[in-house]
């Protein structure tokens, strides 16, 4: 199973909202060899960490390509690229972004691919969303699935479903 995070805080020229802009990301996904299998609902998220940034829009995929992961994580570089996005500061509000989580269970420890994501087993945006999907996905190292790894969870990083009111602090 290959997994994709996407996330976006900033709306991307001519989109209207930060989750519009996530969404034709995805919808370009074809473009660059990758076949959307699976996605997930749209969730709200507090920026990790805490900040004065605005939300942003989250939602994980599953999908599907002939890419190696050197060549897909390229890729989807790249389609942040056409979308605006621009590498400042670490954690710095973006217009997309595409995160290589997992492929095929496979770990790789090279300074421009780490897999799995050294940080997804420690974000509620991400873990949410995956076991919305793919409840049994399991992390390569951890060896715990998805839903075990989202109730491991400490308190924080408000999350909720987009176009919910109340953050839920699970």
């Amino acid at each position: 199973m290959i997994i994709v995070g996407i996330g976006s805080n900033l709306a991307a020229t001519p989109f209207a909202s930060p989750q519009e802009t996530a969404a034709a990301a995805l919808a370009q996904l074809p473009r660059i060899g990758v076949r959307l299998v699976r996605q997930s609902r749209w969730y709200e998220s507090e920026p990790v960490p805490p900040s004065d940034q605005p939300w942003y829009a989250n939602a994980v995929a599953i999908v599907a390509t002939v890419l190696p992961p050197a060549a897909l994580l390229a890729q989807l570089l790249a389609l942040e690229n056409r979308f605006g996005r621009r590498r400042s500061t670490r954690n710095a509000a973006r217009t997309v972004d595409l995160d290589l989580l997992d492929y095929d269970g496979g770990q790789c420890a090279e300074p421009h691919l780490i897999l799995p994501h050294p940080r997804l087993h420690e974000r509620r945006f991400v873990l949410a969303p995956l076991a919305e999907i793919a409840p049994g996905w399991r992390h390569p190292q951890l060896g715990l699935t998805a839903v075990e790894l989202l109730a491991r969870l400490p308190p924080g990083q408000p999350l909720r479903l987009s176009g919910e009111p109340d953050a839920r602090r699970e």
